[in-house]
């Protein structure tokens, strides 16, 4: 092959490749959520998804694939397609805490980093007639009373037992885990005294407190948590290195383009800061949180790494 026909084979590819990216999207996109319909993370997705739909133009599908703490929706969205049209709407438990105690298909390495959407902190939460009330008098009343007191969680190994149990080692506190299949099932069990504390997402106790019926003394973020007044942010405590927090991000297939990255990066950060979406994660407890691309692949894995070492050190 001549110089002059490689040239001319580069120019024309070049001219097919801009249009299509120019284009895209240009039929629907499908988006996969690693849980059954009504959670945290499939409500914030649909929300979001409403939104992108207007700013890109395209309709979108959501695809919920739940099972295995979200392992089972992330192994079957590993295999589709790099071209724009798969996405990937999960929270980070399922690709930093659920590979600790499962055997798993994928890693992050499977991923492509787009972009977060928001954040929230878990809460440790009791009944009102609990002996503390603030965040130091609960955990100096656990720790003067090992092996006492039981608290709820999302599963044996899910990310609320690790962010626990980082903030338990610390403080040398001994509580019983109680493993669960969820929040909603973590928060039936608290009311209905099978365990003395409730831990997991604020959204789901958040009611409960609203109405008397517990009270949260501490929250897993560092800073103080709006929608709980009253509960210890870790900084307060002395603790902030031990953040353990619930976020929730768009990943694509491993070796998306690039260029469909940045525009869907940027696209998504507008949408998470639209006002209407704004509010509506206010009223979960939640706030806006955009880390895009390489930066939100370096947060999954310092957030792996971290829990890695929870994991051992419980055994996991």
């Amino acid at each position: 092959m001549t110089l002059k026909a490689s040239l001319m084979g580069l120019m024309a590819a070049t001219a097919i490749a801009a249009p299509a990216f120019a284009e895209y999207p240009a039929r629907t996109i499908e988006l996969t959520i690693p849980a059954g319909a009504g959670g945290g993370t499939d409500t914030s997705a649909r929300k979001l998804a409403i939104l992108l739909e207007e700013m890109l133009g395209t309709s979108i599908a959501v695809l919920n694939v739940g099972g295995g703490g979200g392992s089972v929706g992330a192994s079957q969205f590993m295999q589709a397609k790099p071209d724009g049209y798969a996405l990937f709407a999960t929270w980070n438990s399922p690709l930093t805490t659920v590979p600790q105690v499962q055997d798993v298909a994928y890693s992050l390495d499977s991923f492509t980093p787009i972009a977060s959407t928001s954040e929230t902190a878990y809460t440790l939460c009791v009944k009102t007639d609990f002996p503390a009330t603030t965040g130091a008098e609960f955990l100096a009343e656990l720790e003067a009373n090992p092996g006492k007191y039981t608290y709820g969680n999302d599963g044996i190994g899910g990310t609320m037992q690790l962010a626990a149990e980082r903030i338990f080692q610390a403080k040398d506190i001994d509580a019983i885990a109680i493993p669960f299949g969820g929040a909603g099932e973590t928060l039936q069990n608290f009311l209905g005294d099978h365990v003395d504390i409730y831990g997991g997402s604020i959204s789901t106790v958040l009611p409960y407190v609203q109405s008397g019926e517990a009270k949260c003394p501490i929250v897993t973020s560092a800073a103080d948590v709006p929608a709980l007044e009253g509960a210890s942010g870790l900084e307060a405590l002395g603790l902030a290195d031990k953040e353990t927090l619930l976020w929730r991000a768009i990943l694509g297939p491993k070796d998306l383009d690039p260029a469909i990255v940045e525009k869907l990066a940027n696209v998504i950060e507008e949408a998470v800061n639209d006002p209407g979406y704004v509010e509506f994660l206010a009223t979960k407890g939640e706030v806006p949180n955009v880390v895009k691309g390489d930066a939100l692949g370096a947060r999954l894995q310092s957030e792996y790494d971290a829990l890695a070492e929870v994991s051992k050190a419980l055994g996991l």
